[in-house]
């Protein structure tokens, strides 16, 4: 028996309702040709890669994330951290590509282990891609409680195989049925290490097989980034520190569906700001030079843009350029003051000049008020 998704009442419903109109604004302004979506998805996929590792405890800055998820490496993070965060790039891209199969789509328990692997594979002696092979146990790091005891591993198998079944057959809604996948996997712990990613990198697969709004932003792994204490407090609260598949999961399910108004709406203010920042862009640089907007958009965020990563960006937008070009178009914009150089040679890197970083801040200005109400404190 697994955790089963309690019967929506009237306040959740409510709240699905808001979800969907918000989903179909944003599948119509992201679905716009807008020269900026690409750099809008980008740092949305960075900012998933980030929000989910730094649960872990790999922590990185945006722009390194960023870095990782175009295939380059980051500046100031420790090789741990660096594996971490391409495996789970790894990973995610592949489910990426899954939100694209065939109607013949099906979930195993391989299919969870490859991701595992892609995730974990850094590290053999965490078994990736592999059930673990003994007990498991979460601990609090501050007091080194024991906060979770996984399902006794002769369980796992048989609890693994009836999880895909029900997200095979399950006729839930996508958003309840992706968070009871996570709130399953996680409570029953089928592995030695990588448990909470791989169940975030569920979640999100689920999702990417709806099909209404990209995986990328559809994610809520940065709002548990951001919010991993409270994360931590209702997966405790469901879960009563031991497989207890009884249990009420509906405090899991109100805090599921918040995560995702609150991202939906922070998704929202990205597009308008992306839009805005933009638009000041051209106004300070011209229309001419696209390849110049692409690195400009990413120094106003405040990311450290260097050769490899601007020649990414600018192939994602369809260009390839050589690592001269590259060179020289950053310089060129140090030179008419819209960059800032640090470092020499390969090491050097460029981040925005005042009249660039205060665009961003402007625009940030002209917001309009944050809605960050719990929709359930009635």
């Amino acid at each position: 028996m697994l955790f089963q998704a309690p019967v929506l009442d009237a306040e959740e419903l409510a709240v699905l309702r808001q979800l969907d109109e918000l989903k179909k604004s944003l599948r119509y302004s992201l679905h716009e040709p807008k020269r900026w979506n690409g750099s809008l998805r980008r740092l949305s996929f960075a900012r998933n890669i980030q929000g989910s590792n730094s649960i872990e405890g790999f922590d990185a800055a945006l722009d390194d994330a960023a870095a990782v998820a175009v295939g380059e490496e980051p500046l100031d993070v420790t090789i741990q951290t660096r594996l971490a965060l391409e495996g789970y790039r790894t990973a995610m891209t592949y489910v990426l590509q899954l939100s694209e199969e065939a109607d013949d789509f099906r979930y195993s328990t391989q299919l969870l282990k490859s991701l595992h692997f892609m995730m974990t594979g850094y590290a053999l002696a965490n078994r990736p891609g592999r059930w673990r092979a003994g007990p498991v146990y979460v601990h609090r790091a501050e007091t080194d409680e024991i906060v979770h005891e996984g399902v006794d591993i002769d369980f796992v198998p048989g609890l693994m195989e009836e999880l895909v079944g029900y997200l095979d057959a399950g006729d839930d809604v996508t958003i309840v049925k992706a968070a009871m996948a996570h709130l399953n996997l996680v409570m029953i712990h089928p592995f030695r290490d990588g448990n909470g990613r791989m169940a975030r990198c569920l979640q999100s697969l689920v999702l990417a097989r709806e099909g209404v709004l990209s995986p990328v932003f559809m994610s809520i792994e940065e709002y548990l980034g951001r919010n991993t204490p409270a994360y931590y407090q209702v997966l405790g609260e469901v879960g009563g520190g031991s497989w207890r598949p009884e249990r009420d999961a509906r405090p899991w399910i109100r805090f599921v569906l918040t995560a995702h108004l609150r991202q939906a709406r922070t998704l929202r203010q990205r597009v308008r700001d992306s839009e805005r920042l933009w638009s000041a862009l051209v106004k300070l640089v011209g229309d001419e030079d696209d390849r110049a907007l692409l690195a400009l958009y990413d120094a106003a965020f405040g990311f450290r843009i260097r050769r490899g990563t601007y020649r990414k960006i600018v192939a994602e937008g369809g260009e390839e350029i050589s690592e001269q070009t590259a060179g020289r178009d950053l310089k060129s914009l140090a030179d008419r003051g819209f960059l800032l150089p640090h470092g020499e040679r390969r090491g050097r890197y460029y981040v925005a000049a005042p009249s660039v970083r205060n665009l961003l801040r402007d625009v940030k200005k002209d917001r309009d008020p944050r809605d960050d109400r719990d929709p359930f404190s009635s």
